[in-house]
C-alpha cells in the first residue's frame, strides 16, 4: 500500500488548496506555518469515517466548508481515491487501468469501511492509528503520570487519564460557567452514548452484511466464467460468419478423394498422351532430302531417255524399255504418298495435344472448384492442416454446451438453502441498517464522540474540584514530598495491536521484535540501555548496568526514545509482510539535537521498506529525505 497524492481545500494547518504528490521513500510534508499540520488526523478522517460529521474539526478556521481527497494504491495493485466534505458525505473511487478513468465504488460510509478493509487491505483503525501514525500525543512524556489518573472518577475517565492542571483549573468565579457547561457536557453525553450504541449496532450489522456479501460473491467467479464462455461463444466462427458454405465440413471431408481423383485424371491423361506420342514422329524429314526418291526419278528419267534414244535409232523394239519407267516413278510415288501420310499424322498430333490439353484444364477446374472453399476455409481459420478445419468449426457447439452447463451450475448454486438464506438476511439487514443510519441522521449531524466527552467531563469536574478545594501537596509521613508516580506503559497496547497485525500471540510478537528494538534503543539512547525484556502481559523492563527498570520508571526523553524504538521496529517487521505507509507528525519536537540526525537516518531506512511520510519543517529532516513538499 501506498499514498500517491493528497488534496485539500480550507483544512486546518494546510495552504488553502492544493494538491500534493506523495512519493515513495522517506517523504518530508512541510506545514505551512509553525502550527503542525494534523495529516495523520485527516487520513484517519478519510479512511476510517464514522459517517457521523466528526471530520468536520478540520475545517480550516473561518471556512464554511472543507474538502479532502487521498489518491493511493492498494494492496491488491489497483489505485483508489477517497474523497470527502468535511462533516458531510464522501466517496471512494476505482480506477479503471483499461480506460484510465475513476469508477464509483461506493458512497456509503460503511460500504467504505468493509470495502477498505476486505479488498484495499487497511488494517483496524485502532491498529493504524497506534502503529502506522506516530503523533506528539502518542509519546508517553506527554501522557499524564498515573497519580494524576487516580485523582480522576473512572466512570467519567474511562481509561484515560486526567488531563487536568494548573491551567485547567476553573477560577472561583467560573464556577458557575464550568457547572452550566457540565450540566451541558452531560447532556451531550446522553446523546453521544446513544449514538455510540446505534453505531455499535450499524457496525454489527455491517459485519454481518459483509459476511452474507462474502457468502453471495461464491457465485461472482462463476458469473464471469459464464460471461467469458459467452464471449467466446460469441466470437467462435462458424461457415455463415467465415462465408463459407454451409457443406464445408463434408468438402474437407471429401477434399482427399477429390486429390485422389484429380491424380489418377492426371496420370491416365498423362499415359494416353505418352501413347499418342509413340505413334507420331516427332519431325518430317522433307521430300527433297529423300535420296531413294531421287533414285528412282533418276533411274525413271534413265530408262525413259534408253528407250527413246534406242527406239528411235537403233531399233524399235527398245521402245520397250520405257516400261521400266513405271516400277522407278511409282517407287518414287510410293515415297512421296507416304512423306504425305507422315505430315497428316503430325498435323494431328497438333490437334490431339490441344484436345490433351483441353482435358487437363477441366480436371483442374474441377478440383479447383471443390477444393477453393477447403482452402478458404483453413485460410480464414488460420490452421496448418485439414484436419484442424472440424474441430475450429464445431468449436461453437462445443462452447454452447459450456455455456449450458455454466449456467446450469449458477442455477444450482442460487437454489441452494445457505445462497437463499444469505440473501434473503442480506436484504434484511440492509434494512435494519438503513432504519438505523436514518436514526443516526435524526439525532444530528455531528455528535461528538462518547470517550471525548467523557474526558472533558472529567476535566471539568476536576478543574471545579480543584477550584472549589486546591489539593495539599502530597508528602511522606517525614514531611518529604511523595516520590513521583512512573509514567504509563506503552508496551502491552503496542504488542497487542501488532499481535492482531501479524496473526499471533503476545509472546510469539515479542520474539520477533525483541533483538532489533534493542539495535534502535542502544543508538537512541548511546548505549546507556543494553536490553529490553518483557512479561508475558507485554509490561518492558529495560536492562541498564545489571539492573531491570520498567520502562514507566525511566526518564521521561528516555522512555520517549524506547517508545519510538519500539515503534520503529513493528514498523520495519511488519513491512516484510504487507507495506503500509508509516506517517508521523512532528513528534521529535524538544528532543536533543544531536539525536535528530540519528533519527533521520533511521527513518530513511524505514523508507526503503515502506513509504514514511513524515510531517516537520525541521530542515535536517528535509536534508535527510528522498522528497519534500509544502504543504
Amino acid at each position: 500500500m501506498q499514498f500517491v497524492e493528497v488534496a485539500v481545500q480550507n483544512v486546518r494547518g494546510f495552504t488553502p488548496a492544493g494538491r500534493f504528490a506523495l512519493k515513495a521513500g522517506y517523504f518530508v510534508l512541510k506545514p505551512p506555518s509553525a502550527e503542525a499540520s494534523p495529516f495523520a488526523g485527516v487520513l484517519l478522517a478519510l479512511l476510517y469515517a464514522d459517517g457521523r460529521g466528526g471530520d468536520a474539526s478540520f475545517i480550516a478556521p473561518g471556512a464554511k466548508s472543507g474538502k479532502a481527497a487521498l489518491t493511493f494504491m492498494g494492496v491488491d495493485g489497483a489505485t483508489y481515491r477517497v474523497l470527502r466534505e468535511l462533516g458531510g458525505s464522501g466517496t471512494l473511487h476505482r480506477l479503471n487501468k483499461t480506460t484510465q478513468q475513476p469508477e464509483l465504488v461506493s458512497s456509503d460510509a460503511s460500504e467504505m469501511n468493509q470495502f477498505l478493509r476486505g479488498q484495499v487491505g487497511l488494517p483496524p483503525r485502532t491498529s493504524f492509528e497506534q502503529l502506522y501514525c506516530l503523533q506528539p500525543g502518542q509519546l508517553p512524556s506527554r501522557r499524564p503520570r498515573k497519580a494524576a489518573a487516580k485523582a480522576v472518577d473512572p466512570k467519567t475517565s474511562g481509561k484515560f487519564p486526567s488531563l487536568a492542571n494548573a491551567s485547567s483549573v476553573a477560577a472561583a468565579e467560573d464556577i458557575p460557567a464550568a457547572e452550566a457547561k457540565v450540566r451541558a457536557l452531560e447532556a451531550e453525553l446522553v446523546s453521544a452514548r446513544e449514538v455510540d450504541q446505534l453505531q455499535f449496532k450499524v457496525d454489527g450489522l455491517s459485519s454481518q452484511i459483509f459476511d452474507a456479501d462474502q457468502r453471495l460473491k461464491g457465485t461472482e467467479g462463476l458469473k464471469v466464467a459464464i460471461h467469458e464462455a459467452e464471449n467466446a461463444w460469441r466470437a467462435a466462427p462458424t461457415p455463415q460468419t467465415l462465408g463459407l458454405p454451409q457443406d464445408i465440413l463434408n468438402r474437407v471431408q471429401r477434399y482427399p478423394k477429390a486429390l485422389s481423383r484429380r491424380d489418377e485424371a492426371l496420370n491416365r491423361l498423362g499415359a494416353d498422351r505418352d501413347a499418342d506420342a509413340a505413334d507420331v514422329p516427332d519431325a518430317v524429314e522433307p521430300l527433297t532430302q529423300d535420296q531413294m526418291f531421287w533414285v528412282g526419278i533418276a533411274v525413271g528419267v534413265l530408262f525413259l531417255g534408253l528407250s527413246l534414244g534406242l527406239g528411235l535409232g537403233v531399233h524399235r523394239a527398245f521402245r520397250y524399255l520405257a516400261l521400266l519407267d513405271i516400277p522407278a516413278f511409282g517407287f518414287s510415288a510410293f515415297l512421296a504418298l507416304r512423306y504425305v501420310d507422315e505430315l497428316q499424322r503430325a498435323s494431328r498430333k497438333g490437334s490431339k495435344e490441344g484436345r490433351f490439353d483441353a482435358r487437363e484444364k477441366k480436371i483442374h477446374e474441377e478440383f479447383e472448384a471443390e477444393a477453393a472453399p477447403v482452402r478458404m476455409a483453413q485460410k480464414a481459420l488460420g490452421v496448418e492442416s485439414l484436419d484442424e478445419i472440424p474441430a475450429a468449426l464445431e468449436r461453437k457447439e462445443l462452447l454452447a454446451a459450456r455455456v449450458v452447463e455454466l449456467k446450469d451450475q449458477l442455477a444450482g448454486m442460487e437454489a441452494d438453502p445457505e445462497f437463499v438464506a444469505a440473501s434473503t438476511q442480506r436484504q434484511s439487514l440492509k434494512e435494519q441498517m438503513d432504519a438505523l443510519n436514518a436514526e443516526l441522521t435524526r439525532k444530528g449531524s455531528y455528535v461528538r464522540d462518547m470517550r471525548e466527552v467523557e474526558r472533558e467531563l472529567g476535566r471539568v469536574k476536576e478543574s471545579i474540584t480543584l477550584a472549589k478545594a486546591p489539593p495539599a501537596p502530597v508528602t511522606t509521613a517525614d514531611g518529604s514530598p511523595a516520590p513521583v508516580e512512573p509514567l504509563e506503559d506503552p508496551s502491552p497496547a503496542v504488542l497487542s495491536q501488532a499481535a492482531d497485525i501479524f496473526t499471533t500471540d503476545v509472546v510469539s510478537v515479542q520474539g520477533m521484535l525483541k533483538e532489533r528494538c534493542v539495535q534502535y534503543l542502544t543508538a537512541l539512547t548511546d548505549r546507556r540501555y543494553q536490553g529490553v525484556e518483557w512479561d508475558k502481559e507485554g509490561r518492558a523492563f529495560a536492562l541498564a548496568s545489571g539492573r531491570r527498570v520498567p520502562v514507566g520508571e525511566l526518564p521521561p526523553k528516555d522512555l520517549d526514545l524506547y517508545y519510538l524504538a519500539l515503534r520503529m521496529t513493528v514498523v520495519e517487521k511488519g513491512s516484510a509482510r504487507v507495506k503500509r505507509p508509516f506517517v508521523l507528525e512532528d513528534v521529535f519536537a524538544g528532543m536533543e539535537e544531536v539525536k535528530l540526525p540519528l533519527i533521520a537516518r533511521m527513518l530513511k531506512h524505514l523508507g526503503t521498506l515502506t513509504q514514511v511520510v513524515h510531517v516537520t519543517s525541521h530542515p535536517g529532516f528535509a536534508q535527510m529525505s528522498d522528497g519534500t513538499v509544502n504543504v
